[in-house]
């Protein structure tokens, strides 16, 4: 699986290359997550946010389909009593409906073949008045132009199903109606709220 080859490598690319974008996206998530809440972190990745999130948050599941992407989360969220680990397949989670206040799936959509039935799994495991924080890369310009980074992170092997532009995104997202969505929109490398 490519993401199990990339896992000890793949820090290089969200701390070295990617950096100012995941500084701005950390940021943000963090400040959407309060102590009283229990969240599902999805694709959860290296930890990136798991580490950002777990000091802000009663309870955090955090999950990937990858077993060694979850060994490095592992290492990273040690310190955290409240971080729970789970192999998961974000189409198919093992949780009960209503299960969190706080659902978070960052840089996944655009990798699924089935990215409607993520969001309707993630919508499902979130309360009623909970909320879906889903950024993901926009890796086309406004005029649908493939960006430099979608064109060589996908020649190394990530196999990108979609690729949106701030447009394509938001319209994807208003297709789905089953609770409001919070979108980022990443301009210039840095995430920004949307509606």
């Amino acid at each position: 699986m490519f993401w199990d080859r990339v896992a000890g490598v793949y820090d290089v690319f969200a701390n070295v290359i990617n950096r100012k974008v995941h500084i701005e996206l950390k940021r943000v998530v963090a400040g959407l997550i309060s102590e009283s809440d229990e969240v599902l972190e999805c694709a959860c990745g290296t930890g990136m946010l798991s580490t950002v999130i777990a000091p802000r948050c009663k309870k955090l599941v955090s999950t990937d389909f990858s077993e060694k992407m979850l060994e490095k989360t592992k290492k990273k969220c040690a310190g955290y009593a409240n971080v729970e680990l789970r192999k998961a397949d974000i189409l198919s989670l093992d949780e009960p409906d209503g299960s969190f206040d706080k659902v978070v799936a960052a840089n996944v959509i655009h990798l699924l073949d089935e990215p409607e039935k993520a969001l309707s799994e993630l919508a499902r495991v979130c309360r009623q008045d909970g909320t879906l924080i889903i950024p993901t890369y926009m890796n086309r310009d406004k005029n649908g132009k493939t960006s430099a980074f979608a064109k060589t992170v996908g020649k190394a092997g990530a196999d990108f199903k979609r690729q949106f532009t701030e447009k394509s995104y938001k319209d994807f997202l208003r297709k789905t109606d089953s609770m409001t969505l919070r979108s980022f929109r990443y301009t210039e490398g840095s995430p920004a709220p949307s509606r």
